[in-house]
């Protein structure tokens, strides 16, 4: 038996059929395309067709496309479910870089703060080195 592997392709058509079916299902078409089947089928009745045999027919359409739709609904869902997790994951590391930064402004205002203290010693340091006579004896 020869098997092969699907191609990537193939796989984005998988990934990506349960979203489109999603959006169309929730569209105006397919209103009016379920509407026009469910009518045709009921239609079958009238055309001599035994009601049940048209009932049994149409119950076991609806159900397969219910079941259908609730496994592409839900692949929708987990696909979405895995978006949001992506974007919280996201959401985390900004913050984490945020407080990163706060921590950083917090250190570089320390650190502004200790060389502005430095500079006013220094220049304290500078009047009193001014005042001095030139002989060493300061100026009264």
């Amino acid at each position: 038996m020869n098997m092969r592997l699907p191609n990537k392709l193939e796989f984005k058509y998988i990934k990506d059929l349960p979203v489109k079916v999603t959006d169309w299902i929730g569209s105006s078409w397919s209103l009016l395309l379920h509407t026009l089947f469910f009518a045709a089928m009921f239609a079958l009745y009238l055309w001599g067709y035994d009601f049940d045999t048209v009932l049994l027919v149409l119950t076991t359409l609806v159900s397969l496309e219910a079941i259908y739709l609730a496994i592409f609904i839900q692949m929708t869902v987990n696909r979405n479910t895995q978006s949001l997790e992506e974007v919280e994951e996201n959401i985390d590391e900004i913050q984490e870089g945020i407080q990163e930064d706060d921590q950083q402004d917090v250190q570089t205002k320390q650190t502004l703060q200790t060389i502005e203290n430095r500079l006013q010693d220094l220049i304290k340091d500078i009047e009193v080195i001014k005042n001095q006579p030139k002989n060493g004896h300061p100026k009264q």
